[in-house]
């Protein structure tokens, strides 16, 4: 995503973007408590990277929510000098939450999520109609280990990611028409406040505090802070497809769910069957990364592909994972 070109983060700003990342939710005094900060120095800080560095926290729903016969990865060759149109048209689509070309300039890969009748539409019907597009190689989605908003910049210390992380859910998650009213505006925005929730959804202050802490308790209040990772001090952004033998396959997607440069792990169908992205500081970052993060991992082939522009991630261009 674009930033204003003179938008830099100092080390306190990062830090409250790491606050969101453990909890989006978080009130500004609870952040200002947890890293020793005023919560006016706080709140300032948050509105100006609201405003410069496009700061934004959306609600998105749990790894277990992606449905898993709908859910895919594209990886579409598209013509010299006709990517961005593809790409722009495919971040248009409210099913399409991720949209990235590879350093390479030809290549696009997406994230859709889809119901069947629209994913098929998708593969075999628009995106062949167009010339521009050379070949599609669609990957379905067999299991989600870590999303977007697992990525930890790792500005934290483990007292303060203590201090902030919320409480367990204690409730099965049953939402009613009111709560899934509630829970589509805060994946627009996760930071509005209650008089502004509470005109929205048509319910008083109290009763919009009351479910809050009800669909907190039913785990139903995820979050995902939208930031260029540039501004975080990872610069580079890559896609690491692996072939892993099945009997390690759930064991390394775990253990790279569990590394915090890691923003995105899932078993795919395909010629690989592990897609890893990964956030780094710099390319040497990167071939650390692949030398001494998934060396001694019983991996059999490694393919890497540099992120050239992210077209589009969760929660900017109006895109949603449709679920509760």
């Amino acid at each position: 995503m674009s930033v204003e070109s003179d938008t830099t983060l100092d080390d306190l700003d990062r830090r409250i973007v790491s606050a969101l990342q453990i909890d989006g939710f978080a009130p500004v005094a609870r952040i200002g408590e947890v890293l020793g900060v005023s919560g006016r120095t706080i709140s300032r800080r948050l509105s100006r990277l609201t405003r410069s560095a496009r700061l934004l926290v959306t609600r998105v729903p749990a790894r277990t929510s992606y449905p898993a016969d709908a859910s895919m990865v594209l990886r579409a060759k598209v013509l010299r000098g006709r990517i961005d149109s593809i790409a722009d048209a495919l971040a248009r689509r409210p099913d399409v939450p991720f949209v990235d070309i590879t350093l390479s300039g030809d290549e696009i890969v997406a994230l859709a999520i889809a119901d069947p009748h629209a994913r098929d539409r998708l593969i075999y019907e628009q995106l062949p109609a167009s010339s521009a597009v050379v070949s599609t190689t669609a990957l379905s989605v067999l299991h989600v280990f870590a999303d977007a908003a697992d990525w930890r910049a790792g500005y934290l210390t483990p007292d303060e990611i203590a201090g902030l992380t919320p409480p367990a859910a204690t409730e099965p998650a049953a939402p009613d028409d009111a709560d899934i009213h509630l829970l589509t505006e805060l994946t627009r925005d996760a930071r509005l406040g209650i008089s502004v929730l509470a005109t929205a959804t048509g319910q008083s202050e109290s009763t919009v505090r009351r479910r809050l802490h009800r669909l907190r308790a039913m785990g139903l209040l995820r979050t995902h802070v939208s930031i260029d990772s540039a501004l975080m001090g990872y610069p580079v952004d890559a896609h690491i497809w692996m072939s892993v033998s099945p009997g390690r396959l759930h064991d390394t997607g775990l253990q790279l769910a569990s590394d915090h440069r890691i923003h995105g792990v899932m078993a795919t169908t395909g010629p690989t069957n592990l897609l890893a992205t990964v956030f780094c500081r710099n390319l040497p970052g990167l071939y650390a990364f692949v030398t001494d993060t998934l060396g001694p991992l019983d991996i059999a082939t490694v393919d890497t592909s540099v992120v050239g522009r992210a077209v589009q991630r969760a929660g900017y261009r109006g895109a949603t994972i449709r679920s509760w």
